[in-house]
């Protein structure tokens, strides 16, 4: 029979920690970074392919070499087939037209695995079984000597580290064991992106953390904040956390640690991909009481874009140009999402970054001319941050500004519709340096607004200079 082209993927799959074996499919499945699971050994799965298009993937952990057994057993009318994946490689590609469709795979190490499950011809029901699948053991390889009592925040009940999930890229530096450091007040740090503000971190959040941990949230990079934070903040320990995929979200190590650090960063990347691989699960609700807690909370770039209730999410578009929003209230590059923190001083904020040095004025005005009255902008320069207090607030740290927007009764949302240029005028905005102070709850600010606006139907579109 006819073979079918494949992809060999490279990517490492998120583990279950300690989700329960499944025995049902659960859509949605379609693809790698929504593998279904976790499959354990001679726990048959059942499952449909009920359409065309339709593929269903599975995830499962493997502790160390063993030989695994694969059966797709299925109606004879239909020809299914079923690949598996190591995080490197594809190992094995099942795809002849026999039922079940079955072999033996020899898997030499430890770590995360993933199988898919697609048609040839046909569709139903079928039932996928796996054999072989060590038991998980107690333990785990976690980066460092990771077992210690207690947790941090003010909150010293959550218990020893779990184990991690095989397929979870983690560095961990400095002590491995939790401490336990009484917070309150908290705090919330926006960065602008490019050069990360030193002052902000020595200043704002060094205070608020008695030594204690760090988490560094990301889904792709490195661990290039470990050694920069632990010396700047003179913590206990820094670990940077790849949670590139949803499992890897929702295991509990990840939740754990996020629930027991004093300080939570998440860096520069897609935030896109933070929604995608983020919302809705643990580590979101892990993320939305850090503050609450008494734990400081921060980010930068799109790590900041994501700590506000409106977000700008471009999920596979190109990313907006103020040019571009000011022409239609409903462009295509214009998406916004909401739904992830409810950070109670960031709600009916939307914020944007590398403002100054890519004229995003435009865009964030067009955003906050199509979401609810009276919903603020922050737009934030590179090397420079806001940090907020759990009362409101906020302090700017940095070489560059920070631009606060914001309504009041003589601002007009002249023409706001889908389809047309943006006309949005006499918005307050207040340009913060070094120093300058901005509360977000109540308006109360150290510098005086002046008004601007913008005109989409113009090419010069700003009603005033928008940055001086």
């Amino acid at each position: 029979m006819p073979r079918k082209s494949l992809l060999i993927f490279a990517l490492a799959m998120a583990s279950h920690g300690a989700l329960a074996c499944i025995s049902q499919e659960s859509e949605s499945n379609n693809a790698e970074g929504n593998a279904d699971g976790p499959i354990c050994s001679s726990l048959p799965v059942s499952a449909d392919i009920d359409s065309k298009r339709d593929q269903d993937w599975y995830y499962f952990d493997v502790n160390e070499a063993a030989s695994l057994t694969v059966a797709l057993d299925h109606d004879g009318g239909n020809d299914f087939d079923w690949y598996l994946y190591d995080p490197q490689q594809q190992l094995y590609a099942a795809e002849t037209s026999s039922v079940p469709e079955a072999a033996s795979v020899q898997v030499d190490g430890a770590g995360l695995y993933t199988l898919k499950v697609s048609r040839y011809r046909g569709q139903g029901a079928y039932t996928l079984n796996v054999a072989g699948v060590p038991a998980a053991d107690d333990g785990g390889d976690t980066g460092g000597s990771d077992t210690g009592g207690g947790s941090s925040g003010g909150s010293c009940d959550q218990g020893a580290r779990p184990t991690k999930p095989g397929g979870l890229t983690s560095s961990l530096i400095g002590n491995a064991a939790d401490i336990c450091v009484a917070q309150s007040g908290g705090g919330l740090l926006v960065m602008g992106g490019g050069t990360d503000v030193d002052n902000a971190f020595t200043r704002r959040v060094k205070p608020l953390i008695g030594g204690g941990d760090v988490v560094v949230l990301r889904t792709s990079g490195a661990d290039g904040y470990n050694d920069y934070l632990l010396n700047l903040l003179g913590a206990d320990s820094v670990e940077t956390l790849i949670v590139d995929r949803v499992q890897h979200a929702n295991s509990e190590y990840v939740a754990w640690a996020v629930r027991t650090a004093e300080f939570v960063w998440i860096s520069g990347g897609d935030q896109s991909d933070y929604l995608n691989q983020w919302q809705g699960t643990e580590l979101q609700a892990a993320l939305d009481q850090v503050l609450a807690r008494g734990g400081v909370l921060g980010g930068t770039s799109a790590g900041a874009a994501v700590q506000s209730e409106h977000i700008y999410d471009p999920d596979g578009v190109l990313g907006a140009y103020s040019s571009e929003a000011v022409t239609d209230l409903c462009h295509e590059y214009s998406n916004i999402s909401t739904g992830f923190l409810s950070t109670p001083v960031m709600n009916r904020v939307i914020v944007d970054t590398h403002f100054a040095e890519r004229d995003r004025m435009g865009r964030l005005m067009a955003f906050m001319a199509g979401l609810p009255a009276g919903t603020r902008g922050i737009g934030v320069d590179e090397a420079t941050s806001i940090f907020f207090t759990g009362d409101g607030q906020g302090i700017v740290d940095g070489s560059g500004s920070v631009y606060i927007l914001a309504e009041d009764a003589s601002t007009s949302r002249t023409q706001a519709s889908c389809g047309a240029p943006v006309i949005y005028e006499d918005v307050l905005r207040y340009k913060l340096a070094e120093s300058d102070q901005y509360n977000i709850l109540t308006g109360a600010s150290t510098v005086s607004p002046t008004r601007i606006g913008i005109d989409g139907r113009s090419g010069s579109f700003y009603i005033s200079q928008p940055y001086q």
